[in-house]
């Protein structure tokens, strides 16, 4: 099994950002799987995410026991934009965060995984 299984298209995880004052803030979301190696995930109603991550585009997100760091790009239109929609299910979405992996780590066995 993939690492990238615990962040497929329908699971649930936890969206972990902080404020350029350090304050922490965490979401439960649907993935909506990867794209271009990189993982996608719709804002529906995430107002404090999304202006924590347009002031520090540092992101951490739990999917079971496997902890993703990685670098956020926010986009409101355009191909991910796109697909985000389509994958929504009537939902409104009001951007999308396109999540580039830097490093990935099992809770349970406290090591890294290999990202390739």
């Amino acid at each position: 099994m993939s690492w990238k299984d615990k962040f497929k298209e329908g699971k649930e995880i936890i969206l972990s950002t902080c404020s350029k004052e350090s304050k922490p803030n965490a979401n439960i979301v649907i993935s909506l799987g990867f794209v271009d190696n990189q993982l996608l995930v719709a804002d529906c109603q995430m107002k404090t995410t999304i202006k924590n991550l347009k002031e520090n585009n540092n992101i951490c997100v739990i999917g079971g026991y496997l902890r993703l760091t990685g670098k956020v790009n926010i986009f409101n239109k355009g191909k991910y934009f796109d697909i985000a929609v389509s994958k929504s299910k009537g939902y409104k979405v009001n951007n999308i965060i396109l999540i580039t992996p830097k490093e990935i780590f099992n809770l349970d066995n406290q090591k890294k995984i290999d990202i390739k």
